[in-house]
Parts: C-alpha cells; structure tokens; sequence
C-alpha cells in the first residue's frame, strides 16, 4: 500500500528547511531522553542517597511509559490533526521536564519522567507525519525521522554526561526545554496539510511487521548494556569523571553516524544488514565483556563494533517496519514501543545480575583489601586506623564499587610513609576496578546474547533493498 493516496497532495510549506530541522531535533531529543540521563545516574544516586536500583527507574519508568503509550498515541494523531497533537504533546514534555529539572525527590523525578515519555510518544509519532508533509517525501521524511531517532538515542548518554560534568544533573532538563518549546512553530506551520479521508480512516490498518519490530525490540535490550552498564562500569566501578565517560562513549555514536557511509555505499537489503548489524552488535559487547583491564583504550574497539550495528541494523529494520504501511504514525508508534520494550527488558534483565555480582564480589574485594593494608609498608597503628577508615567506606558504600580515596585524603602519615600510603592507594584502586570489570562480565555476555537472539527475526526478512 503506498501512504500517497491518505494524504492531500503537498502544498508549499513556509520555510521547509527551518520546519524540517525543528522537527528532526526534536525527536533526536525526545528519544535521546530515553538515556540522556545515564551518565548523570551516578550523581542522582548519591544526590537522593538511592541504590543503583531505584535509580534504574529514571531510565525504566520513561522507556515503559514510551512504549506502552507509543501506539496508543498514534492512533489518537491519526484520528486527529497531526501538528495539533504534536504541539500539544510538546508542551506537556516541556512542562514535564521542568518539573525533572526541579525535582526535590527521586520519586518526583521517577514521575516527571514518566510524564515525559507520554508526552514524547504523541511528539514522535506525530513528527513522523509531519516530516513526511514537511520533505513532500515519503521516502525522505521517514528516513529522516528514523535517522533523528538514531542519533538521538546514541549522543543522549554523551550530552547529558557533559552537562552533568559542565554543571549538574539537572541541567540536562534545563537546556531541552527551549529546544522543544522552538518546536512548536514548526508543528503549528503545517496545522491541517495532513488530512485523511473518512473512508481511509474506517478501513483496517495493516497489521504491524511483526519481524521487524521484534528485531529492534531484542537489539534494543542488548544496546542497552553498552549505554547503560558501560557508562556505570566507567562512572562507578573505575571512577573516571562524568566528562571522561562522556568522550570515552562518544565512540558509540561516531561510529553508529557513520556506519551510513560505511555500509549504505554496498547497497545491502534490510535483512543483511540486520543480520550485520546483530553481529556486531553482539561482538562488540563480547568484547566489553572480555575487557583485559581498567584501560579505557580498551573499550574503544568494542564500542566500535556496537556503533556500527546501532546504526546499521536500527535504521534499516525501522525502514522495514515502516514501509508500503498506513498510516504511517500508528507503524512508527509500534516501532518505538518494540525499541523502548527492548530497553525496558534489557534493564529488567541486566540490572539484577550486575548488581549481584557486585554484591558476589564484596567478600572476596574486602579479603583482598584487607591483604593489601596488611601487607603495606606501614606501621601498625597507621594500618589500623586505615582498616577502621576503609571499614567505614566499604559498609557506607555497600552494594557499589567502594571509593577509597575519601579513607586517604584525611590520612595524615609521616613525610617518610607517604610514598607507601600513596602505593597503598593505587594498589587497592586497581583490585577494585578489577574486581567492578568483572562483576559487569555476566551482564555483557547475556546483552550479547539478546543481540544473536535478534538473528532469528532478522534471518526471515524479506532481502529488500533501500535504493
């Protein structure tokens, strides 16, 4: 079926390229928020005095939102004008978020962004109409809107990061705000130019591309191990700054926005590059999961890898489960909820077995801390305040990977012990990061696992080209 007959035939659209841009950003924001907060989660934690649970639902409580409200949403935008629905959703994300940026609670903020997503589904589900109106092209509009979607969902983790290290966590909030609210005189520049006729409108909807979806739906539960856990893994297990984490992430979207000019020049069909991108996928978090030692160089090639098969396989299979479909806003609805169930599921499985292996690995990280202090070059009353000191860190901070930095900076040693307790230091930091690697380890290799399960889906596509 080809979506041209729902519509009226385009008419000029003032100033297309500012509305088409207003749109696209705001999308890329709208499913960036679905991670933006990653790298800030950390600085939420200590800020509430929460566990890495309940923290987790301010990315889960706004994923599980999205997706159960995504086609729900569409099917209001398709019964109703699409650039009203759209602006109307824009004001309650905007309205939403001011409230996260304000939040004086973690329950408040868990709220604020359960709202969020609400919001956010009609935005998105709407845009993808009005692109399509926008760029008087099918093709173009959707690739456009799946294209935002991708970008925002991999440059979230990266930007919220170095607004969380440039300010605070709540500046994440702060700085959408404006950006959603310049939105609104795009959506209302192209109020009424989608119109459906009422005999479209009773006939059935085509059934959603069930293939598709579950493939975005099971790479999307394996892709959130490498921008949830890894950004974890860098924040709290080997102690870098958000800012560090924020670069050392970026390789994720770098190379997930130029797997386009990489792959797309071969001309592939939507199931080999599905299967492709799976591949990589799952490679690249095998190799997270293989991790030598606390290097951040090390992550850098497998982060490739997870980039290449974000942007490889997402666009592609959401082109799938998008095409010869009416109407489009209620397809492009189903495909978020599959992308945010995936999330959704990924953190359900991934979180719980993180977290037990780091509570596995407290035992034997506090026999080998104690076989450190023992064995150190110090005296013993030094030691045994020492031990009281990293006592208190380890039962303060229990269910995390401990800091002990804080045990040593108010350590007053002799001049002539200080190289030894500085020694001590660096050596107990290393056994903790090795110990945090390996307790992500698990988690890793079943994210991988969900990325070859999307191989089964992926395998039955139909080969068809993009071109």
């Amino acid at each position: 079926m080809s979506g041209d007959r729902n519509h009226q035939p385009p008419r000029p659209v003032p100033a297309r390229a500012g509305v088409v841009v207003a749109l696209s950003l705001v999308v890329a924001v709208v499913l960036g928020d679905s991670g933006v907060v990653t790298l800030a989660l950390p600085e939420i934690l200590r800020d509430f005095g929460a566990q890495v649970w309940g923290v987790a639902w301010v990315l889960i409580a706004f994923n599980l939102v999205l997706a159960l409200v995504a086609v729900p949403a569409a099917r209001v935008c398709v019964r109703r004008d699409r650039a009203t629905a759209t602006g109307a959703g824009l004001v309650v994300f905007a309205g939403a978020t001011t409230a996260c940026a304000a939040a004086p609670s973690l329950g408040v903020l868990i709220a604020g962004r359960a709202i969020q997503a609400a919001g956010g589904a009609v935005v998105i589900v709407g845009s993808l109409e009005l692109l399509v109106e926008a760029t008087a092209d099918e093709r173009s509009g959707v690739r456009r809107w799946a294209a935002a979607g991708v970008a925002g969902a991999a440059l979230g983790p990266v930007v919220g990061g170095l607004l969380t290290w440039a300010f605070s966590w709540r500046s994440i909030f702060v700085v959408q705000i404006p950006i959603v609210l310049l939105a609104l005189p795009a959506a209302i520049a192209l109020r009424g130019r989608v119109v459906w006729r009422q005999g479209d409108l009773d006939i059935a909807p085509d059934r959603p591309h069930v293939l598709a979806n579950l493939a975005l739906a099971l790479l999307s539960a394996a892709l959130t191990a490498a921008l949830f856990l890894l950004v974890l893994l860098l924040v709290d297990g080997w102690r870098h700054s958000p800012a560090v984490a924020a670069v050392t992430v970026t390789a994720v979207p770098v190379a997930a926005l130029a797997s386009g000019r990489v792959f797309r020049r071969v001309r592939a069909g939507t199931r080999s590059e599905a299967v492709a991108g799976s591949f990589l996928i799952a490679g690249g978090l095998t190799g997270l999961a293989l991790l030598p030692d606390a290097q951040l160089a090390w992550t850098v090639a497998p982060q490739v890898l997870v980039g290449l098969g974000l942007g490889l396989s997402i666009d592609s299979l959401t082109a799938a489960a998008l095409r010869d479909r009416i109407p489009r806003a209620l397809h492009g609805g189903w495909t978020i909820a599959a992308r945010h169930a995936g999330v959704v599921l990924g953190l359900l499985i991934l979180t719980p077995i993180f977290t037990a292996d780091l509570h596995h690995a407290e035992t034997p990280a506090e026999e080998a801390v104690a076989s450190l202090v023992l064995d150190a070059p110090l005296p013993a009353s030094t030691k045994l305040d020492l031990a009281e000191r990293l006592g208190r860190r380890l039962v303060a901070e229990r269910g995390r990977v401990p800091d002990v930095r804080p045990a040593f900076q108010t350590l007053h040693v002799p001049a002539t012990q200080a190289a030894a307790a500085t020694a001590l230091e660096l050596a107990l930091e290393d056994q903790l990061k090795r110990a945090a690697t390996r307790a992500f380890r698990n988690a890793f290799l079943v994210a991988a696992g969900l990325a070859l399960l999307a191989l089964g889906p992926a395998l039955a596509l139909r080969d068809r080209s993009h071109s």
